[in-house]
């Protein structure tokens, strides 16, 4: 059996961050946001809640295997 990786932690702790960074960043628009009409508010928060996926593939990767690619 193998020490666990610092790996692990480090990438969970980062991907908090991001979550807490991209819905800060989000929320502070939501006041130029909510006075669009409305299809462009959904279309804006589906794209908002779908693209912080993006950075977590390679992210989960480095954290698994210890590479980016």
């Amino acid at each position: 059996m193998t020490d666990p990786s610092w790996r692990k932690p480090a990438g969970a702790l980062a991907i908090m961050v991001l979550i807490v960074v991209w819905c800060v960043l989000v929320a502070s628009l939501s006041r130029t946001v909510g006075e669009w009409a409305w299809p462009f508010q959904l279309l804006f928060y589906l794209v908002a809640g779908t693209v912080w996926i993006a950075p977590l593939k390679p992210l989960l990767r480095w954290m698994e295997l210890g590479r980016w690619r």
